[in-house]
C-alpha cells in the first residue's frame, strides 16, 4: 500500500517529468492566476501544478469549464483525467478557490486558462467524393476546369493544416497521360498539356489526391468534353414559295414547315435551332414554334391577318443557335430562307372599337338629351347602320348614321339604376353582316321621392277611457338614394289644430313618435294626418293618413253584453308600438 509520502513524491516527480506546464518552469505555487499549455492526444491522469495556501485553507474548489476533464485534490494538485481535444474545445476557462474547514472561500477564486496546443489529429477531407467538371474542346491550355476544395479541422495557419493536391491517376490515357493538373494549394483544376476534341474522346476521369504532413485523401473527377459551336444551321432550301390563305384563318394554324440543318453534336446548344423572322411581319402576325428532336420549324399565325392593313409579306426567316458561335464563324445566306405570303380578302362584320360603351346622367334630363354615343367601323369601308335592342322600358333611340343616343322618355334611377342595352352595327350595301356591342347607362339620383311611411300602419288603438296619455312609433323612407349620412326626415302635424290634442316628436333620422297631450277624448276613430319632410336639395314633403296609408288610433268603450264584460279589439293598456 502506497503511502501518502511516497504519493506526494510522486506527485512531484511527474511534475517534474512535464517540463513546460508552468510559468517561469514552476511546478507549484501560491494561488494566483495562471497559465498553462497542453498538448492534445496526450494520456489521461496527467498532473498540471500543485497550488499552495495559508491557513485557515484547507482545500480547495475548481469550476469553470472543466467539461469533466480537470479535477484538483484537496492539496491543491491540478490534473487531467481525460485526453485533451483541441477541435473540441482549444481553450479551457478554470478558476480555483480555496476553502477552509466550513467550506467558505478565503482566497480567489482566480482564473487560471488551459491552452491546448494542435497535434496533427484529423484527415483532410473533400467536400465532396465525387466532382464533375467540363472543358471546351478546341479550349487553350491553361483553361480552368473548377476548384477542388478540401478542409482540416486541425489548427488553421500551422503544419498540421497545410494542405497539397495532386493528380495520381488519369482514364485514359489518350491522346497521352498528364493532360490536366491540379494546382499544389489551392486545388484549381486546369487543362494544361493541348486542346481536346471531343471526337477523339468525349470523357476523362481523375483520381486527386489531397495530403497534410501525415494523411491522405482521395477523390474522383469526371471531365466532360464539351462540342464547340463552329457549325451553322443551313436550311434544306432558300426559297419556300408563294402562299395564300384568307385573312380569316384560325389562330395557332400551321401555315408552312421549314427545315434547316446543323452538323455540331446533337441535342446540345450547338446544334438546337432557333428560327426568327427578321422581316416582312411588322404586325406580329407570325410566329415559328421549333420541334426540340427534328429542329423542323413550323410557322404559326400568332394573330389574324387583316388584308385590309397588309395583303402581302414578304418573309425573310433567319435561322440560328441558342450557343454562341465561335469567334471566327458566323452566320451567312445559308442559314436565312424566305417565303412569300398573300392574304385574301374576306368580307367581315363592322367592328366597334369596344364592346363596351359606358355613359352617366342624371335621372332627371329632359327627353331628347344626348346620353352617349356608340362608333364602328366596317372593314371593307362600308358605311355602318346603328340600331339598338334589348331596349325593354322604351327610353332610348340611336342615330342610325351617327350612332348618338338620345333620350325619349322619362328616366327613373328607381326603376333601373343601371340601363343595360344591345348596340347593332350593321354594313350598308354589302351582305348585311352585323356585330353587337354593350351600352351601359347610369342614372344619377334627384329627390324626386316625396317621403312615405315603411309600410301600412293598421289596427292601431288605445283602450277607452285613456287613464294616462299615449303615444305609437313609426317609421319613414323614400325611394331615392340613401346618401353615406343616411335619411333625415323631419316630422310635424299636418293640422295647427291638432295640436291641443296631439304632438309629434323625433326619434332619429327616420322614426318618430306620435303623442296623446291629455286623456279627454272621445270615443271614436281619429285620423291624423302628419307631414313628412326630407331635406334634400330641392326639399319633398309627403302627408300620410287615412285613407290609403294609415296612421290611425282607435278607442274602444267597454260594453255590456248579457252580463258579461268584454273588450272589442282592446289588447292592452298601452299603445301597440309600430315596427318596421
Amino acid at each position: 500500500m502506497t503511502t501518502q509520502a511516497q504519493l506526494h513524491c510522486l506527485c512531484l516527480l511527474t511534475l517534474y517529468s512535464i517540463t513546460g506546464y508552468g510559468q517561469e518552469g514552476k511546478f507549484s505555487g501560491p494561488l494566483q492566476p495562471m497559465k498553462f499549455s497542453i498538448f492534445e492526444g496526450q494520456e489521461p491522469s496527467q498532473l498540471i501544478f500543485q497550488f499552495k495556501a495559508n491557513p485557515p485553507a484547507v482545500t480547495f474548489k475548481l469550476t469553470g469549464e472543466t467539461d469533466g476533464i480537470f479535477q484538483i485534490q484537496p492539496d491543491g494538485l491540478l490534473y487531467h483525467n481525460k485526453t485533451l481535444d483541441r477541435e473540441a474545445r482549444a481553450v479551457h476557462r478554470l478558476q480555483v478557490s480555496a476553502l477552509d474547514a466550513q467550506g467558505n472561500t478565503v482566497e480567489g477564486p482566480v482564473p487560471v486558462t488551459i491552452e491546448v496546443k494542435d497535434i496533427n489529429d484529423n484527415r483532410p477531407v473533400f467536400l465532396q467524393q465525387h466532382y464533375e467538371g467540363s472543358v471546351r474542346q478546341n479550349s487553350r491550355p491553361g483553361s480552368s476546369i473548377g476548384t477542388l476544395i478540401a478542409h482540416d479541422m486541425d489548427e488553421k495557419d500551422t503544419v498540421n493544416s497545410v494542405l497539397e493536391y495532386r493528380i495520381v491517376d488519369q482514364t485514359p490515357k489518350v491522346p497521352r497521360d498528364g493532360l490536366f493538373l491540379v494546382q499544389e494549394y489551392s486545388g484549381i483544376l486546369q487543362l494544361v498539356v493541348q486542346s481536346l476534341h471531343k471526337q477523339d474522346t468525349p470523357q476523362y476521369n481523375l483520381t486527386v489526391e489531397v495530403s497534410d504532413k501525415d494523411f491522405k485523401t482521395l477523390c474522383f473527377v469526371q471531365i466532360n468534353i464539351i462540342d464547340i459551336n463552329d457549325q451553322i444551321p443551313i436550311f434544306e432550301k432558300s426559297d419556300y414559295g408563294n402562299l395564300t390563305f384568307p385573312e380569316d384563318t384560325a389562330v395557332g394554324s400551321v401555315i408552312l414547315t421549314i427545315q434547316a440543318t446543323d452538323a455540331d453534336e446533337p441535342h446540345t446548344g450547338s446544334s438546337k435551332i432557333l428560327y426568327r423572322i427578321t422581316q416582312g411581319d411588322s404586325e406580329g402576325c407570325l410566329e415559328i414554334e421549333t420541334d426540340p428532336q427534328t429542329n423542323t420549324g413550323y410557322v404559326k399565325l400568332k394573330k389574324p391577318l387583316d388584308f385590309e392593313t397588309v395583303a402581302i409579306h414578304n418573309v425573310v426567316v433567319q435561322a440560328e443557335n441558342p450557343e454562341p458561335l465561335v469567334p471566327g464563324v458566323q452566320y451567312n445566306a445559308s442559314s436565312s430562307a424566305t417565303f412569300r405570303l398573300t392574304v385574301t380578302d374576306v368580307n367581315e362584320a363592322p367592328q366597334f372599337f369596344q364592346q363596351v360603351f359606358e355613359a352617366k346622367v342624371s335621372e332627371a334630363v329632359a327627353k331628347g338629351t344626348k346620353v352617349g354615343n356608340v362608333t364602328a367601323k366596317d372593314p371593307e369601308g362600308l358605311d355602318v347602320s346603328y340600331s339598338l335592342r334589348g331596349d325593354e322600358r322604351g327610353w332610348l333611340r340611336i342615330d342610325p348614321v351617327t350612332g348618338e343616343i338620345f333620350s325619349v322618355a322619362p328616366l327613373d334611377r328607381e326603376a333601373e339604376s343601371l340601363y343595360r342595352v344591345q348596340v347593332v352595327a350593321t354594313e350598308v350595301g354589302g351582305s348585311s353582316l352585323s356585330s353587337t356591342a354593350q351600352f351601359h347607362l347610369t342614372l344619377t339620383d334627384v329627390n324626386d321621392n316625396p317621403p312615405r311611411l315603411v309600410k301600412e300602419y293598421t289596427g292601431l288603438f288605445f283602450c277607452y277611457p285613456l287613464k294616462a296619455p299615449g303615444s305609437l312609433i313609426f317609421e319613414a323612407t323614400d325611394d331615392d338614394e340613401l346618401t353615406f349620412r343616411g335619411r333625415h326626415f323631419t316630422f310635424s302635424l299636418g293640422s295647427e289644430s291638432l295640436q291641443k290634442d296631439w304632438e309629434v316628436s323625433k326619434i332619429n333620422g327616420t322614426h318618430a313618435r306620435l303623442s296623446t297631450r291629455h286623456t279627454g277624448f272621445e270615443e271614436r276613430v281619429y285620423n291624423i294626418p302628419i307631414r313628412i319632410s326630407d331635406g334634400g336639395r330641392l326639399p319633398l314633403e309627403g302627408t300620410v293618413s287615412l285613407p290609403g296609408i294609415i296612421l290611425a288610433v282607435v278607442f274602444f268603450r267597454m260594453k255590456r253584453d248579457k252580463g258579461q264584460h268584454n273588450a272589442e279589439g282592446a289588447q292592452a293598456s298601452e299603445a301597440k308600438p309600430l315596427r318596421s
